[in-house]
């Protein structure tokens, strides 16, 4: 009795284009992925790390996995491969559910923030990998079997797989996400799964005893994403770059102060009656040190990260003039003026990169504030020599560099790091934090001043919200820092600050 072999009665094209659906599907599942964590566990490199290496194990058990099947009989493969496309929109439904489930109970298990993100990667998307990737060799075999070029096919098959995923990554950033969330997006992956199921179920002549069956398996995945549609949203709004949302710290209506989360941590705080008050340590720092310096108000500034915008704001109010602010995404911005009660009218705003702002602007600043911290680290591009030289060419004289720093007071490899490199661009380099005394093992925030002298004073006061004192630190003391630690310049070529500031807990 002669075997059924349904590639010899379709087109290689549809074959490819299932293929190609089916990887680009995947890759959407693994840029989304990043999205969907973030707000549990940040997005760094570490993040990404994670996610990579799990959805690549996910694809090499599920391509091994595909292979076993591929042997079989083509029908066979073919309706074994729509089951396991079912499994797939299933799994890929249900990722939404089971980070709102387990990322407490994960984050709470795992103290270390590398095995939480590992953790969470695994449990939500591992399977959906998995499954994602078995088809691909069970197609690759159906379209080789029974053609007399069959290598041809086979290269065609790889192509098609190839392209799907860069299809897959283009749409994921530019189109899916930005336009229609994380979890929409899932959910239309979820529905090209269940479309790719059914293909593979005709290819592979389902027989009528399986359609139930079928059916049962789309009404779970279909209601499963459904399920996960109807959740409350994590984000206020949901970016291109970032989860954002807007949080109420003030039980008087009369007087609302808000806080911004970016992902999962605490961005900024501002009330509306009292621009000129900071919430955090780092904004009034940011805010006192430069105005200090400065010493007058006619000076013109340009701020590396919006945020809340508070310093800017404070500035405005202030009277101060002449505020270029470059901010990488407009959805912050448009926050910032709804809920932060921030007056775009007050500042220039460029919505892009800082490096590139500086980099096409040939005006000089009195003030530069670098505020670009995201997760654990500042983007790496902002702390290396090459760009604390720009900086400085782009500062007037007698102007000043200030920006944020955060770093565990029993390692302060990073700061030793940022300080060293800026060292080799400004003759003046002062580490600013609160004058108390650290507790150990604690993340403190620091400023760093650069110019071309040294401040007239040593310590300032400044509303954080209440009255704080912030002091230099003595030179000596730095200069220990830096010999016990050695610490390299940073270059574009190799700047690992997310790596110097270590695996602390960075869950807020």
């Amino acid at each position: 009795m002669k075997t059924h072999n349904p590639s010899k009665l379709l087109s290689l094209w549809l074959l490819i284009f299932l293929q190609a659906g089916i990887s680009a599907s995947s890759l959407v599942v693994e840029i989304v992925a990043g999205r969907m964590i973030a707000p549990y566990v940040g997005m760094s490199l570490y993040t990404w790390t994670a996610i990579i290496a799990v959805v690549l194990a996910g694809f090499s058990v599920g391509h091994w996995w595909g292979g076993r099947i591929a042997a079989r009989d083509t029908a066979h493969a073919l309706r074994m491969a729509g089951w396991i496309m079912l499994a797939a929109a299933c799994t890929t439904a249900g990722a939404t559910l089971l980070l709102r489930a387990f990322a407490g109970p994960v984050i709470a298990t795992f103290v270390h923030p590398m095995a939480a993100i590992t953790a969470l990667s695994a449990l939500a998307f591992f399977l959906p990998s998995l499954f994602a990737g078995v088809p691909a060799p069970i197609l690759t075999v159906a379209a080789m079997r029974g053609r007399a070029q069959a290598e041809q096919a086979l290269g065609a098959m790889f192509a098609s797989g190839a392209v799907g995923a860069i299809a897959g990554t283009l749409l994921a950033g530019f189109l899916f996400v930005p336009w229609i969330g994380s979890v929409m997006t899932l959910g239309v992956i979820t529905v090209v799964y269940v479309v790719a199921a059914l293909i593979c179920f005709r290819l592979g002549s389902l027989l009528p005893r399986g359609q139930v069956a079928a059916l049962g398996g789309i009404v779970i995945a279909l209601a499963t994403g459904y399920g996960a549609l109807t959740l409350p949203a994590v984000c206020d709004r949901e970016s291109s770059y970032y989860c954002i949302r807007t949080v109420a710290l003030s039980d008087n209506p009369d007087d609302p102060v808000n806080l911004m989360v970016v992902d999962h941590l605490a961005h900024g705080i501002s009330g509306r009656a009292e621009p000129q008050v900071m919430f955090t340590e780092h904004a009034a720092m940011l805010d006192a040190l430069p105005r200090m310096r400065m010493g007058r108000t006619d000076f013109s500034s340009f701020h590396i990260g919006g945020g809340t915008y508070s310093v800017p704001r404070a500035w405005a109010s202030r009277g101060i003039g002449d505020i270029t602010i470059a901010e990488v995404d407009p959805e912050v911005t448009a926050i910032a003026v709804a809920d932060f009660w921030f007056d775009p009218s007050t500042a220039t705003i460029l919505h892009g990169d800082a490096r590139v702002a500086l980099n096409r602007t040939s005006q000089q600043f009195d003030v530069i504030v670098g505020d670009a911290f995201t997760d654990i680290a500042a983007p790496e591009h902002l702390v290396t020599q090459e760009f604390f030289a720009l900086v400085a060419s782009r500062l007037a004289p007698g102007g000043v560099f200030a920006m944020n720093m955060i770093d565990n007071v029993d390692r302060m490899n990073a700061l030793a790091a940022v300080h060293a490199t800026l060292r080799s661009v400004f003759p003046s380099v002062e580490i600013w934090t609160e004058a108390v005394a650290p507790e150990p093992g604690q993340r403190r925030v620091f400023i760093l001043l650069a110019s071309a002298q040294d401040s007239a004073f040593a310590t300032v006061d400044a509303l954080a919200p209440d009255l704080r004192r912030f002091q230099v630190l003595d030179s000596a003391f730095v200069d220990n820092i830096l010999g016990q630690r050695n610490p390299k310049i940073l270059t574009d070529d190799h700047a690992p600050l997310a790596f110097l500031m270590g695996f602390d807990p960075a869950v807020d």
